[in-house]
């Protein structure tokens, strides 16, 4: 089967503007690909290069050397067969919740009253109808992510690239957000490139888990099949015997690569 997304032999360098004999390389000979309708989580370190990969995949950063592929495809420019979900939100203070979900379409020429019909039916399905005329200082942090969700599924993305997407929410708001994603997924089984620092999120949501190490010139180290059944509840499924089993096993590889990582960040501060 020909993957959805392919980064082959990736190597992203850096050139310091001020010095160009400085050079930092952040991902290094790093292969990765994603199958149509797989749930891939990557984990690592902080700062090792998890978004960095991110964005080539999106067509943001183009690689100092390997290829990008996409459905077999060579990727030039942007992906327009993927969505971007951010860590951070990329809502319009401006735009209320609606304007803000139906903004991509609105981008690509869809008629405003088919936008419209879409945009509202997006926001039930993420659990905020009636809400569609709140701006987004108006809304919880769960209820922007919720919005932010619909902004990038409404465009029906063939791959979908998420970017720590919840990690600045509380625990429940969080669990019910990756419920939800699980849930919207299972529908339609989109490609699913995410990136997490947490290994119980990456277990409970994936089918395969890869595991980059520490920078400079981070590289997956491991990857694991994470056979739990589906459906899963995000809460439940971490009491299965086999998540324990999974969560021990990623975690010895994991666990020296978050060490270094820490070692690296105390001798830059």
């Amino acid at each position: 089967m020909t993957p959805a997304l392919c980064l082959d032999n990736i190597s992203c360098t850096f050139i310091s503007k001020n010095d160009r004999s400085q050079r930092y390389t952040a991902v290094a000979d790093t292969t990765l690909s994603i199958a149509p309708g797989e749930f891939v989580s990557v984990v690592g370190p902080t700062g090792c290069g998890k978004s960095t990969l991110l964005n080539v995949g999106a067509g943001l950063l183009e690689p100092s050397s390997g290829s990008v592929k996409v459905f077999g495809v060579p990727l030039g420019g942007i992906n327009r067969r993927a969505g971007y979900m951010f860590q951070s939100e990329a809502l319009m203070p401006w735009r209320s919740a609606l304007q803000n979900v139906i903004a991509g379409l609105q981008f690509r020429g869809i008629d405003d009253t088919q936008a419209r019909e879409q945009g509202e039916a997006w926001l039930a399905r993420v659990g905020l109808q009636g809400f569609g005329d709140r701006y987004p200082h108006q809304l919880s942090g769960g209820m922007r992510k919720r919005v932010a969700l619909a902004q990038t599924l409404i465009l029906d993305p063939d791959i979908i690239l998420m970017d720590e997407p919840f990690s600045a929410l509380d625990i429940q708001t969080r669990q019910l957000m990756e419920n939800e994603v699980l849930e919207l997924w299972s529908a339609k089984k989109k490609a699913v490139l995410f990136i997490t620092h947490d290994l119980d999120e990456a277990i409970a949501m994936s089918d395969r888990v890869v595991v980059l190490s520490a920078g400079p010139a981070t590289r997956p180290i491991g990857e694991f099949v994470i056979d739990l059944p589906r459906p899963r509840d995000v809460a439940e499924v971490r009491m299965h015997p086999r998540f324990v089993e999974l969560h021990a096993q990623i975690w010895s590889v994991l666990r020296d690569e978050v060490l270094k990582g820490y070692q690296q960040q105390k001798r830059v501060a």
